[in-house]
């Protein structure tokens, strides 16, 4: 789900690749639209890559932490808490 203050949400998302694949140029349905040219060829790449399913929000969440705190550390940290 796009947040309150998001430029497109998914119908304008695709309302821009409509344009843009329609033969306009990106960054004149981008400036129409108040994005910027780069937003709008992320969002016509993702189209053209995976579909209208390019489309949906992703999650910001990291694929990966290498610096995650070890579970033994986090169950020591949380033991000297209850106990202090």
């Amino acid at each position: 789900m796009s947040h309150m203050n998001a430029r497109l949400n998914i119908r304008g998302r695709a309302l821009l690749v409509e344009r843009v694949l329609g033969g306009r140029p990106a960054a004149h349905v981008a400036k129409e639209l108040g994005i910027s040219r780069q937003c709008a060829y992320r969002w016509v790449r993702r189209y053209r890559n995976e579909g209208e399913a390019g489309l949906i929000d992703r999650s910001s969440r990291p694929h990966s932490m290498p610096s995650l705190t070890s579970p033994e550390r986090e169950a020591a940290v949380l033991e000297a808490r209850t106990r202090l």
